[in-house]
């Protein structure tokens, strides 16, 4: 079966995922999870779509009990390299997210940086995902998640905002066009794996309306739901979504 365009890009990817931008707001956003958690350290953790364990870490460094889930067994054992590095033991596991094993074991589950949500090829895919995570959860529990913005290309320019981003020996997003009937964005990713081979990508993944989350989740069954602008490091309920909020923090309660 022919890999879809997120198997290929993380199947070498560990070490140099750490380095690109939108990795670099862990301890702001480790920070917003604890008060979200009224930082009370007997609450189960569940990572879906944990990468390189970037949150999962940290949070175990601050007493949590995490428990990380990914598709790519490439980003998993960079997580695991780099937790036992840290002197910590977390339980990383090899699932899709879209049929986990799970049932009613977590208070909390987080899917950050477009943890899996919103990467699949279609909308049912991207619903599995949030039924899996709503199954893996306890009766009264908490989804923190990020998600891209679909307001934002209603008003700025894919192009313009990558461009933008780009640095020197990380990933480059270029070519993007949005389809304004499906909110998804094609575009092409150029990168290098670990070993040092140059690859190009073409991508696409579905942009949201704040609107279609909130129905989402009001047919899984969550009483309580807030959607705030997602900035990078700096995750806060007092930043209301804008247009030019490239992505949005959802917070849904059960």
């Amino acid at each position: 079966m022919r890999k879809q365009w997120y198997e290929s890009l993380f199947e070498n990817y560990g070490q140099k995922y750490d380095n690109e931008v939108f990795t670099r707001g862990t301890i702001g956003e480790c920070d917003f999870i604890e008060k979200e958690l009224q930082f009370n350290k007997t609450l189960k953790i569940l990572d879906v779509g944990c990468g390189t364990g970037r949150h999962a870490i940290e949070l175990t460094k601050r007493g949590y009990n995490v428990a990380g889930i990914d598709l790519s067994e490439s980003q998993l054992k960079r997580a695991k390299e780099k937790a036992k590095s840290a002197g910590l033991s977390i339980d990383f596991q090899h699932q899709d997210a879209r049929n986990l094993s799970f049932d009613s074991e977590f208070d909390v589950v987080i899917m950050l940086c477009e943890g899996g949500f919103s990467l699949m090829e279609t909308d049912e895919m991207n619903y599995e995902i949030l039924k899996n995570v709503t199954k893996s959860l306890k009766p009264q529990a908490k989804l923190i998640f990020t998600t891209s913005n679909g307001l934002f290309p209603l008003y700025h320019s894919l192009d313009e905002f990558f461009a933008s981003e780009a640095e020197e020996g990380n990933s480059m997003c270029k070519e993007n066009k949005f389809d304004f009937m499906t909110f998804r964005a094609h575009d092409v990713v150029d990168f290098e794996d670990d070993s040092g081979n140059k690859k190009t990508l073409e991508c696409n993944e579905r942009y949201y309306v704040p609107s279609e989350i909130t129905w989402l989740l009001k047919s899984l069954g969550y009483k309580t739901i807030g959607i705030f602008g997602a900035r990078l490091g700096e995750f806060s309920r007092e930043h209301t979504l804008r247009t030019n909020d490239f992505e949005m923090l959802v917070i849904a309660e059960k």
